[in-house]
């Protein structure tokens, strides 16, 4: 079986944490243990039906305000696939958590209340998922329950949304009434809606088509750790560990390892279970090579005549996650595949004004939650493509120098 990675989007109070309480309940992965203790908070609570939100709202404060803060991560299988699944919050001050979960995502399922319409959260939310290129959106109309299933409801907002996602980077987009509270369309086709033709939203979990998602073209290995055991057993055993990012590799491919160039070939493929002839995104393998070459993390390893770009010089979009505003002459670390580096903002050239799409060239600095197009220049050459090519080589990561905590996330638009 596949694995299919999604998160949940949209603004405060459209239904996240339901809805996948409800496909957690519905497709039986919820312990009876704990299906006992969410029924015993919901009743403490005063509430009269099982609060299924609970199983992902873990942290104290998320269940006393009935919000979520953090990312949630919960899986669960079917017999056609896995998932993992991430919870993110809808208030704007999490925008940053948003991003987080969103970050590895295949699919994301934005919600809207059938009520409300589209709020400027949701607008938010679905550039941010468009910004992050997550190949697969689909927009799940919540709480049709509650607008008598009116279908007139579901086309407006439909339109609505449509209209707006005409602005952005959207290739696979799928529109679903549902009600994540009765379970209508989450796992099972809703007989209160018959003028709706589609498919409840766990068979299209079930059936989206992921596999070309990936870049098999571009032949990436970062590699992450350098194997050498040093015994008598394996006196001249040398391998290299890492995730594939990109491509196919196969035993005899001509490779070239960078930055330093030079050539090789690979001489055998070794998986958690065992020899291979080739291997793609994203398994981890250790990979030998025919030539004892100096490599170590950080190098990468790809095709002679199909290389990322190696430079020092990167133009970005950031998602600022600190209080401390991002303001250029700031000295940064970049981590990058298994690579890392000291960084200088050069400058930062307009903020993006995510409700409009305005670009503010004026701005001076990137305040918490903010996006912005901004220029570094880093200390050591990065080996990297546009985000737009390669999620996994095109994204990083910004590191405070002085108390290591992650304040940015960024996605390459030119080397």
């Amino acid at each position: 079986m596949d694995l299919l990675r999604f998160a949940t989007a949209g603004s405060v109070d459209d239904g996240k944490s339901t809805l996948i309480g409800r496909l957690l309940y519905d497709s039986k992965s919820i312990f009876t243990d704990q299906l006992e203790s969410i029924e015993r908070t919901s009743r403490a609570m005063g509430s009269d039906y099982t609060e299924l939100a609970l199983l992902t709202d873990g942290l104290r404060a998320e269940r006393e305000q009935g919000i979520t803060i953090d990312v949630a991560y919960r899986y669960f299988a079917t017999a056609k696939r896995k998932f993992i699944v991430a919870d993110t919050p809808g208030h704007i001050q999490y925008t940053r958590n948003m991003v987080t979960g969103a970050s590895t995502a295949d699919m994301a399922i934005m919600l809207v209340d059938a009520r409300k319409g589209l709020q400027e959260q949701s607008r938010r939310h679905a550039f941010l998922v468009s910004l992050l290129k997550v190949p697969h959106l689909v927009l799940a109309i919540n709480k049709m329950d509650l607008v008598a299933w009116s279908q007139d409801v579901f086309e407006d907002i439909r339109h609505d949304f449509v209209e707006f996602a005409a602005k952005l980077d959207i290739p696979d987009l799928t529109v679903i009434p549902l009600s994540a509270l009765t379970g209508d369309n989450v796992v099972s086709r809703s007989e209160n809606m018959p003028w709706y033709q589609g498919t409840s939203l766990m068979t299209h979990l079930e059936n989206v088509y992921i596999a070309s998602d990936r870049n098999l073209v571009d032949g990436r290995f970062p590699v992450q750790y350098v194997i050498r055991p040093h015994s008598n057993r394996f006196p001249d055993y040398r391998g290299y560990a890492g995730k594939i990012a990109g491509g196919v590799m196969r035993i005899g491919d001509e490779v070239v390892v960078l930055p330093s160039g030079l050539p090789s070939r690979i001489a055998s493929i070794e998986s958690a279970s065992g020899p291979v002839n080739e291997a793609f995104a994203p398994m981890s393998v250790v990979v030998r090579l025919e030539d004892d070459i100096d490599i170590s993390r950080g190098d990468m390893i790809c095709r002679p005549h199909n290389q990322p770009k190696v430079s020092q010089d990167i133009d970005a979009m950031i998602c600022w996650m600190s209080e401390e505003p991002l303001r250029p002459g700031q000295k940064l670390v970049v981590k990058h595949t298994t690579r890392r580096a000291r960084a200088l903002v050069k400058d930062v050239q307009y903020e993006l004004d995510i409700n409009t799409l305005h670009r503010n060239e004026q701005a001076e600095e990137l305040k918490l939650n903010s996006i912005g197009r901004v220029r570094l220049r880093t200390t050591i050459p990065l080996l990297a493509d546009e985000y737009h090519r390669n999620r996994e080589t095109g994204g990083f990561i910004l590191i405070d120098e002085h108390s290591l905590r992650t304040v940015g996330a960024g996605m390459i638009l030119s080397v």
